[in-house]
């Protein structure tokens, strides 16, 4: 004897049908009330509109400071994450093989959570003292890549 699934109701609801006539409950001014905005062709709302009322966004308060346009945002990878890595030299393309990281063209950050057994040369953007500490007393070695800062010239009067 086979046994079927019977889906749930609210699975299979359909969707509100208007202007459809008096007797589907949605006909006559389709749901939209009598006269106003509203219920005119082509009225859209923000999706913050509140009817006039203060807008939740606005009322309330902004503090801080975001940087965003400027701001450099790091991925992050524990030393304890080497373990996995046969490597030799560990850079950026290294990392995102092993899947640490997301792509190789982001910047990295290497942290000293964890233990490290044995490790080679380590190459990323930036390292924390401990994460230096570590691998240097487990006999590897560590290589900052260095970024080119442009430098402009001020015009003067």
């Amino acid at each position: 004897m086979e046994t079927y699934q019977i889906k749930k109701p609210s699975s299979v609801k359909s969707r509100k049908r208007v202007g459809r006539g008096p007797s589907s409950g949605h006909g006559k001014t389709s749901c939209r009330g009598q006269k106003g905005q509203g219920s005119r062709s082509g009225f859209s709302m923000n999706p913050g509109f509140e009817g006039g009322q203060m807008p939740f966004q606005r009322r309330v308060p902004k503090r801080g400071f975001n940087n965003y346009v400027f701001a450099v945002n790091y991925e992050l990878v524990n030393v304890s994450q080497f373990a996995k890595l046969t490597v030799e030299t560990i850079d950026k393309e290294v990392l995102s093989k092993a899947g640490l990281i997301k792509s190789a063209d982001s910047k990295v950050k290497i942290l000293g959570n964890g233990d490290i057994a044995k490790t080679g040369k380590i190459i990323a953007d930036k390292f924390s003292e401990t994460a230096v500490s570590k691998i240097k007393k487990a006999g590897g070695t560590v290589e900052v890549i260095e970024v080119k800062k442009i430098v402009r010239k001020i015009k003067q009067k």
